[in-house]
């Protein structure tokens, strides 16, 4: 079964898992869940309505590989925070790229002109979450407009300067006026100074995070190299190395889309970063044939089969 998505935010290389829950950008967890909850029990196969066993076939593998995914994200802080990230990043490309943008359905044609943006995005949504699961044929209809209301939603929001969630507008600074000074006389000049000498630092704290984080990674414990390098960057927003070496970290946990963020960011600090030059090549390389990602097995299915009383066949 192919549940292959390419219309709004999909296009970007991004898994829009806000359509695919139908909930706005801006939904809270507790909603989120509540919204979850509904679309699991329509979907799974114990309290399954559809008729054809073909559609009650799909329904199944939808909800195991699309939805429970897509909810996991939401329900582990840590793929939040990344997800949210990525989002920011998704935000600021499409308003680079809006030049390229193709707007096909209506709801969001109409999003694209809307006077009270927050207003109409969330009734649109809203609109199109109703029936975005009563039919084969309208789920993934349903989750390719949403995915384009969240497009021109995150365009119009980029513009006016504002985060996703927030009304506010940026702040635009008032010149203030600044007093003249009085002019210099022989009397009242000061003797010049003799230039401050810089003296060079020695390695920062950034530096430091690094040399732990390589030694984790030389040990292959990416998990604690990420968590160090993450603490850099708190400190140093823009150490290329940290974020060259966050990369590598992502890459060798098969996190393609993080990996590719942290390299555009590490080279935009220093175009000749060494590890993410590096991680730049791993990740223009065609994938070696036969391999394939492990997943582990969904850890919700014993918790529906107690929640929708199912038995195992």
């Amino acid at each position: 079964m192919s549940f292959e998505m390419t219309k709004g935010l999909f296009k970007y290389d991004f898994t829009d898992q806000h359509a695919i829950l139908g909930v706005p950008l801006d939904a809270e967890f507790s909603d989120i869940r509540k919204r979850y909850m509904k679309i699991a029990r329509r979907l799974h196969s114990d309290t399954c309505s559809f008729e054809d066993q073909a559609d009650k076939d799909w329904a199944n593998q939808f909800l195991s590989k699309v939805v429970n995914p897509a909810y996991n994200k939401f329900s582990k802080e840590n793929d939040r925070k990344e997800y949210n990230l990525l989002l920011a990043a998704i935000g600021k490309r499409v308003l680079k790229e809006q030049a390229k943008m193709q707007v096909e359905s209506a709801a969001a044609k109409e999003l694209t002109t809307a006077k009270d943006l927050e207003e109409a995005y969330k009734t649109a949504v809203a609109k199109l979450a109703l029936k975005q699961y009563e039919s084969v044929e309208e789920t993934q209809d349903a989750i390719a407009q949403i995915s384009e209301l969240n497009m021109v939603y995150l365009l119009r929001k980029e513009r006016l300067g504002g985060a996703v969630g927030t009304g506010s507008p940026a702040k635009i600074a008032t010149p203030t006026t600044t007093p003249k000074k009085p002019p210099v006389t022989p009397d009242t000049a000061t003797p010049a100074q003799p230039p401050e000498r810089k003296v060079p630092l020695r390695d920062s704290l950034a530096d430091r995070s690094c040399i732990r984080a390589q030694g984790f990674m030389d040990s292959k414990n990416y998990a604690k190299a990420t968590l160090e390098l993450k603490e850099a960057l708190k400190r140093e927003p823009k150490h290329s190395k940290s974020h060259g070496l966050l990369a590598m970290c992502y890459f060798q946990q098969n996190q393609a889309t993080m990996a590719k963020l942290e390299v555009q960011k590490a080279l935009a600090s220093n175009p000749e970063e060494p590890t993410a030059l590096e991680v730049k090549k791993k990740l223009e390389q065609p994938a070696a044939s036969g391999a394939k990602d492990k997943k582990s097995e969904d850890k919700l299915g014993a918790f529906f089969g107690s929640l929708f009383g199912g038995k195992k066949k």
